[in-house]
């Protein structure tokens, strides 16, 4: 794991981790995220990668956006320098998963939620409080309805109270919780489970589901069929992975 200046970025065995790392809940400023983009954009770079794992350090996962960088005269770049993790968590075509531990609130929430999948401990907590401060959370008025539809998000958006993990899961824009105890048990077996399969393999996967989300039927599985024959079915570790099975044996993936 490297120590950088607010984060830690790890690398083993096709899996990437990005831990939030600024005193003392991992407020992020202006610079933070410019740090965070700038791995964000080394790591879309590496075709070898299975899986990125977004973790935190401390007590909390991450408490929001500094509150001073909302003033004028410095908004404009924060918003251009937050917007940007977005996008650069959107280009990615291996499964992207936020490791959440403790309070994740406000833009917290937001980097949690542009995330493929969110596993959280069952003593996180999730919210969107801008409306407290006079604000409104702009990239969770774009990606909430998606996960919980209009009504859940205009509840979270507009009372900013506090879910427990549990409600999360049960609102929709969690996928997975755990005991506090076994939290990162539960985040590994997750891990270990994608970065068995071919690298390829996932990011085809992946760009199965994502390029044929809000298309009629007829278009989608016109798409996904044709993505299945004339992409998957010209790959040398489908090939392998129809012999490794005939062969009763582990296949041995060459990400071709």
């Amino acid at each position: 794991m490297t120590q950088l200046t607010m984060l830690k970025l790890g690398k083993k065995d096709g899996v990437a981790r990005i831990t939030l790392d600024r005193s003392k809940h991992n407020v992020l400023n202006i610079d933070m995220m410019n740090e965070f983009n700038g791995q964000l954009e080394n790591l879309l770079e590496d075709a070898d990668l299975k899986c990125l794992v977004i973790c935190g350090e401390g007590p909390s996962w991450c408490a929001g956006v500094e509150v001073a960088d909302h003033k004028p005269g410095m908004v404009e770049e924060m918003i251009a320098v937050f917007n940007r993790i977005f996008e650069l968590i959107n280009q990615f075509e291996i499964p992207v998963i936020a490791a959440v531990h403790g309070a994740c609130l406000g833009g917290g929430m937001e980097v949690a939620i542009a995330c493929d999948m969110v596993v959280a401990s069952d003593k996180a907590v999730f919210g969107q409080p801008e409306i407290k401060l006079g604000f409104f959370p702009p990239y969770a008025a774009i990606r909430l309805p998606q996960l919980v539809g209009p009504s859940n998000a205009i509840e979270v958006c507009t009372t900013g109270k506090r879910y427990s993990a549990q409600e999360a899961l049960t609102m929709g824009f969690v996928s997975q919780v755990a005991p506090a105890e076994q939290f990162e048990e539960a985040v590994d077996k997750l891990v270990k489970e994608i970065s068995y399969n071919s690298p390829l393999i996932i990011r085809l996967n992946k760009r199965a589901v994502k390029q044929h989300l809000g298309l009629d039927f007829e278009k989608a599985i016109a798409g996904v069929s044709a993505l299945f024959l004339n992409t998957l079915m010209k790959t040398e570790d489908t090939l392998e992975g129809i012999r490794s099975f005939e062969e009763k044996r582990k296949p041995e993936w060459k990400n071709k």
